[in-house]
């Protein structure tokens, strides 16, 4: 069965389960594991940090930086195909008592002029605009990328209204790779940005929430609330910090895939509409999104029902060059 419905289907292979296997470990809830302590540290000098916390999700840090960066009566900036507005159970409102406003970007990517419309003037009856939030790339979007100066932009503008600025990077990695940029050029741009290395980069578990001292530790004690204080996690660790060494330049080759399946794809006359593929993310439209899921499963192909008439298909590390040929070779003959 070839697995395309997400990047999160991959397993660890020989090599970084062997490094798990050989993590030096101890209690993170006491501060003192080894391998936790240095993932943190390498994912924060990486992206000009002060600091980081490793968490056992991308939901998680999402929600423990929303938390700590907002008050009750606060309210949140972001586009309305963000993650955390569609895919995190309304956890802004659940944990952190605020509420959401949403743009309506281009493919998930708003922009300057957007937000400022959205900023509240100071009135008893309306929520205090208090944070905007990022994705990038954008899931939802078809994996859509902002650019350096695009989130810089946004982000001047926030310094202006006195606005926290937080980057959901789940998948930032592949950003990176399309913009040929590094992590470091980030620096500066956001108060607090979630990596997500559980996703195109093939670690089973985990993502790093870093940004200032003081905030991460005001988040080590949210974590800890959200029932995130794990204790000999450097053994997940481990398996991050193999990823990050090893797994972020063969990204292109996710990218490269993912184009050949989009244009094999605008060939056939079941599909209404492809997405801009900029990344690892094809989204496309069909008639019925579950028939056709079903008639992908029929020829051992899964791909992700993303709505009524949407479908997803992602591709991973664990997708090779063969399984593409098959896809591709499948989408050929399909008549639906």
């Amino acid at each position: 069965m070839i697995d395309l419905r997400s990047d999160t289907v991959t397993k660890p292979s020989a090599k970084m389960k062997e490094a798990m296997f050989n993590a030096e470990l101890g209690d993170d809830v006491f501060a003192e594991d080894p391998t936790v302590k240095k993932l943190e540290e390498m994912v924060a000098q990486m992206f000009g940090a002060e600091a980081g916390l490793f968490c056992p999700s991308g939901t998680m840090t999402n929600q423990i930086a929303i938390k700590a960066h907002t008050q009750p009566l606060d309210e949140i900036i972001c586009d309305k195909l963000s993650h955390i507005y569609n895919y995190e159970t309304g956890g802004w409102a659940f944990h952190s008592g605020v509420s959401i406003r949403l743009t309506d970007g281009v493919n998930g990517k708003m922009n300057v002029k957007q937000v400022e419309e959205l900023v509240l003037p100071d009135f008893d009856w309306l929520p205090n605009s208090r944070m905007v939030c990022i994705e990038n790339t954008v899931n939802k979007g078809g994996g859509s990328v902002y650019t350096i100066e695009e989130m810089k932009n946004i982000s001047d503008f926030c310094r202006t209204k006195n606005l926290i600025i937080h980057l959901d990077g789940a998948r930032i990695f592949n950003a990176l790779e399309v913009l040929k940029k590094k992590p470091i050029d980030l620096s500066g741009i956001f108060d607090s940005i979630s990596i997500c290395i559980s996703k195109g980069l093939g670690a089973p578990v985990g993502s790093v929430l870093v940004g200032k001292k003081d905030f991460i530790k005001r988040s080590r004690k949210i974590r800890k609330v959200m029932g995130g204080g794990m204790r000999q996690s450097g053994i997940l660790a481990a398996a991050c910090i193999y990823a990050l060494e090893n797994n972020v330049t063969r990204l292109h080759q996710d990218h490269e895939r993912a184009n050949k399946i989009a244009a094999a794809l605008q060939n056939c006359n079941w599909v209404k509409k492809v997405l801009p593929v900029e990344t690892n993310i094809v989204i496309f439209e069909v008639s019925d999104s579950t028939k056709t899921a079903e008639a992908f499963a029929a020829r051992n192909i899964k791909v992700q029902p993303f709505s009524p008439i949407l479908l997803r298909m992602v591709t991973h590390l664990d997708f090779t060059e063969e399984m593409l040929e098959t896809v591709l070779t499948e989408l050929k003959n399909m008549n639906l």
